[in-house]
């Protein structure tokens, strides 16, 4: 199995649940975590599939909280904080 070539953490306490990164997700990597309310009563943004991340950055981007930043695996260095 191949190393991920990316990674992507989501502070989930203040996520609000929009599910626009679920949206934009090219891999269908994320998904609402509809069996964990967060300290705000949002069902929060989670990554199904950590592994399979490319390390693309659009759910960084599209996330109007900047909750979501991204990294790449080659050098571990940030791709992306909107």
């Amino acid at each position: 199995m191949t190393e991920p070539k990316g990674s992507t953490q989501i502070e989930t306490d203040r996520c609000k649940g929009c599910g626009l990164c679920v949206a934009v997700c090219p891999l269908e990597l994320l998904t609402q975590d509809e069996t964990t309310v967060n300290i705000k009563g949002y069902f929060p943004a989670k990554i199904k599939y950590p592994k399979k991340c490319k390390g693309c950055g659009f759910c960084a981007l599209m996330c109007p909280d900047s909750v979501i930043t991204v990294w790449r695996a080659e050098k571990q260095r940030r791709v992306c904080h909107a």
